[in-house]
C-alpha cells in the first residue's frame, strides 16, 4: 500500500511530492496544518478538524483555498488510493513559493499539501486502562497565539525531545502566571477529589483540541462536571487524577507527574470511565458513517 500525497490538488505517491526551497512554509513557517486520524477507512472527525484549519488560516490572514469541501474531498480521495485502514492524514496550507522577503507577497499562490501515512501503533501504556504514562514538565516557552495550528513548532519539539529523553511519554507545559497550559502534542485534564474534571480554558494560550471537545461533550453527556478554568500546579498535585488527550493519543492516563506518582499509581475510575465511553462514542460515529455509506449505495443502484 503506497503512502499518499495531494499536491495543489494533484493525487500522487508521496516520494515524487515535491516543495520549491523558497516556499513561505519552509523559510518562515508561514502556514498552518492539521491531523486527522482514519479509523477504519473513515476520516474521524474531519469537518471538525477543517473547521479549526480555516480558522487557523484566516488568524494568519490567508483565506482558505479551496473551501473545506475541497479539501473534503481530496482527503477522501487520498484515503482511497491508500487503501490503509488505519491511518493519519498530515494537511498544511502555506502561502506559497516567493521570494525570502518578511513582507507578505503581493499575489500569493498558496501551496496546499495532503500526506496519508499508515498510524503506527499506540504506547502500550497510553491505551492501557491499568497502566498509564509519565509525563515531565517544562516551561512553555512558545509565541502568544497558541490557539492557531502554525507550522511553528520548534519549542513543542525541543519539549517533546527532553521528554523523551527522560524517559516520559509527553511535555506538560507551564508559563508564569498561567499555570499549565497544554503538552507539547496533547491537552491536560486534571480529576478533583470532588469528581469535577478541570482542563485549561480555550484563548490564546493553548490549541483548543477536537479531541478536547469531544471528550469533554462525551463526559457531559455521561454526567460528569467538566470546569474550563486555569490549572495551576497546586490543583495538579491535589488531583486524584489526570490524563491527556489528543487526536493520536485519544484519551492517555497520567500515572507519573514529573517524579511525583498520581493516586495509587494507576489509572483511576474516572479516567478509565471516560476511555470506555471516549471508545464507545467513537464506535458509534464510525457505525452512523457506515451506515451512511450503505444508504448511499442502495441509492445509486
Amino acid at each position: 500500500m503506497p503512502n499518499i500525497a495531494v499536491l495543489n490538488g494533484r493525487l500522487m505517491p508521496l516520494s515524487r511530492a515535491m516543495v520549491s526551497v523558497e516556499d513561505r512554509g519552509y523559510t518562515f513557517g508561514d502556514g498552518v496544518y492539521e491531523v486527522v486520524r482514519v479509523y477504519r477507512g473513515a476520516p474521524f472527525l474531519l469537518r471538525e478538524h477543517l473547521e479549526r484549519f480555516t480558522r487557523s488560516a484566516e488568524a494568519i490572514g490567508l483565506p482558505l483555498t479551496p473551501p473545506p469541501a475541497g479539501w473534503e474531498r481530496w482527503v477522501k480521495q487520498a484515503i482511497t488510493a491508500s487503501r490503509y485502514d488505519e491511518a493519519k492524514i498530515y494537511f498544511s496550507f502555506t502561502r506559497g513559493v516567493a521570494p525570502r522577503e518578511h513582507a507578505f507577497p503581493v499575489s500569493p499562490k498558496p501551496t496546499r499539501l495532503i500526506t496519508v501515512r499508515p498510524l503506527a501503533p499506540p504506547s502500550p501504556a497510553s491505551h492501557d486502562p491499568h497502566r498509564g504514562v509519565r509525563v515531565v514538565t517544562m516551561p512553555d516557552l512558545r509565541w502568544g497565539r497558541c490557539d492557531i495550528k502554525s507550522l511553528n513548532l520548534l519549542p513543542n519539539i525541543l519539549a517533546k525531545q527532553a521528554a523523551k529523553q527522560r524517559g516520559a511519554f509527553e511535555a506538560v507545559l507551564v508559563r508564569p502566571g498561567v499555570g499549565v497550559t497544554e503538552g507539547a502534542s496533547s491537552n491536560v485534564f486534571a480529576v478533583l477529589r470532588d469528581g469535577t474534571v478541570r482542563t485549561p480554558p480555550a484563548g490564546p494560550t493553548i490549541l483548543t483540541g477536537v479531541t478536547r471537545e469531544a471528550v469533554i461533550a462525551v463526559a457531559r453527556r455521561g454526567g460528569v462536571t467538566v470546569v474550563e478554568a486555569p490549572l495551576d500546579l497546586d490543583t495538579v498535585g491535589a488531583a486524584a487524577e489526570l490524563f491527556l488527550t489528543g487526536t493520536l493519543t485519544e484519551i492517555a492516563p497520567i500515572t507519573r507527574w514529573d517524579d511525583r506518582v498520581v493516586g495509587d499509581g494507576r489509572p483511576g475510575p474516572v479516567t478509565r470511565r471516560l476511555m470506555e465511553q471516549f471508545l464507545a462514542w467513537i464506535e458509534a460515529r464510525l457505525a452512523a458513517v457506515s451506515s451512511g455509506r450503505s444508504a448511499v449505495r442502495s441509492r445509486r443502484r
